[in-house]
């Protein structure tokens, strides 16, 4: 054959009742004459599946049996996902735990069964003519690709897809049951019952809940509080003892309530202080504490200003004023920091009233609904 791709093939092509198959018709008449003789395609050998009904109606179970199979996989897949818990028989295969071992073989087979199918479905099914095809330039002539549209929808008709209902529909069954697992897994991104917009309306802070500093977890004594210092602070809960009686949190759960737990502490001339109404008595001594979580999308704040009183969040420049109730006097931040209310016990340490009395973190539209 050239170089081109153009030439015609010496030997015909029969299709299996003897008719001929026409040969491309872009294939031109008249072409220059070539140092090498176009050996011209060899005589084409038809697949069983051509000539023998019963290979194809095999072939065609074969095939089926795979999509099937498929779908088994994938519902097992979500079988599996919801009945073995995570962590639990974690050396059951080989030192693997059980739901790695279902999850990743269901998923693996279901994908791989689909894909031998498909391959299986275009070497025994689908068309299996020789064709030749003209080189053409980058940019094609409206013609040409005219006619590579015409020869897609051939294609398509010539797959046979219309005439096997049962590998059509098999097929797009095993497609579309392979979506159950990637919406299984979607309910990863919120384990358990995070989905619950009320939880959000709660800390763990609790009256008479002692305030701790962050990272160490030492109690903070009023007393000891200077004057326009900025405390780093968490909830006594976050670091569980014998002696403080609270309960150990683990995974997600600690990890949601240290981030809603976490506050920080200023103290200022009390003169300097415009609280809201009722909040008069939420400060000690000029000791305010507010949460630390940023009320735009969420985001750590610390950066103080002594002399102006005003925090800033670094992520969007987001500005608080915590001598005024800490409402926003920059950036997009739409509403003040949750403020804690405050008490000292009677060894003197900082300790909460109560809980939060507003959602702490990034605003959400269910907020007025708390």
């Amino acid at each position: 054959m050239s170089n081109d791709n153009s030439s015609t093939p010496k030997h015909p092509v029969n299709a299996p009742d003897g008719t001929p198959v026409p040969y491309d018709t872009h294939v031109p008449t008249h072409r220059e004459a070539e140092p090498i003789a176009d050996p011209g395609l060899p005589a084409h050998t038809w697949r069983p599946t051509d000539v023998d009904p019963k290979a194809e109606k095999r072939a065609e179970r074969q095939i089926a049996a795979m999509f099937i199979a498929a779908m088994i996989s994938a519902i097992l897949f979500v079988v599996a996902y919801f009945s073995f818990e995570v962590g639990d028989n974690w050396d059951t295969f080989a030192g693997l735990g059980a739901s790695t071992i279902t999850l990743g073989l269901t998923l693996g087979i279901s994908l791989l069964l689909i894909g031998t199918g498909i391959i299986h479905l275009a070497r025994k099914l689908m068309a299996d003519h020789e064709m030749v095809e003209m080189r053409h330039p980058a940019a094609s002539p409206q013609e040409d690709r005219d006619a590579t549209v015409q020869a897609l929808n051939d294609g398509l008709a010539e797959a046979g897809i219309g005439r096997r209902p049962l590998v059509r529909n098999t097929m797009i069954g095993a497609v579309g049951v392979l979506g159950l697992p990637a919406v299984v897994l979607l309910r990863d991104l919120a384990p358990g019952d995070a989905l619950d917009i009320d939880k959000l309306g709660n800390t763990i802070w609790e009256p008479g809940m002692r305030l701790v500093r962050d990272v160490v977890g030492t109690p903070i004594l009023a007393s000891e509080v200077e004057m326009g210092d900025l405390i780093n602070g968490t909830a006594e809960a976050m670091f569980p003892s014998e002696e403080n009686g609270y309960p150990e949190l683990h995974g997600a759960e600690e990890q949601a309530e240290k981030a809603k737990a976490a506050i920080i502490v200023v103290r200022m001339d009390p003169d300097e202080i415009t609280p809201l109404e009722g909040r008069e008595k939420w400060t000690v001594d000029g000791i305010i504490c507010y949460s630390k979580i940023c009320t735009h999308v969420g985001c750590p704040i610390s950066l103080y200003e002594r002399t102006t009183h005003h925090v800033l969040c670094p992520c969007h420049q987001s500005t608080f004023d915590l001598a005024d109730h800490a409402r926003v006097v920059f950036g997009p931040a739409a509403r003040p920091l949750p403020q804690l209310p405050l008490a000292v016990d009677d060894e003197g340490y900082l300790v909460a009233q109560s809980d939060f009395t507003e959602p702490i973190g990034a605003s959400f539209w269910e907020r007025e609904k708390l």
